[in-house]
């Protein structure tokens, strides 16, 4: 078991390492789709803000399915911490 333990730590901790060697320069943008969202974003979707753009109208399904996932797990949460009246 403590074989199958370090395995899966150096694996995780290779993964770790290659992420960090794999990370960009600070400041230097991860692809020219800001530059597309900032000079487009007014003219595709009429909002003033670019992040409101995106978060409203090129991601909207995302957005949508976050909220979805939120409100379900509050739901959750309040169902199993409700009061049942026993004495009823």
């Amino acid at each position: 078991m403590r074989k199958i333990a370090a395995l899966v730590f150096l694996v995780f901790v290779a993964f770790l390492l290659y992420g960090a060697y794999e990370m960009r320069d600070f400041g230097r943008p991860p692809s020219d789709m800001d530059d597309y969202i900032i000079e487009n974003s007014q003219n595709e979707t009429g909002a003033n803000n670019a992040v409101t753009a995106v978060v409203f109208d090129y991601r909207g399904y995302d957005t949508l399915g976050e909220a979805t996932v939120l409100f379900t797990a509050v739901a959750g949460v309040m169902a199993m911490f409700r009061r049942r009246d026993d004495h009823a």
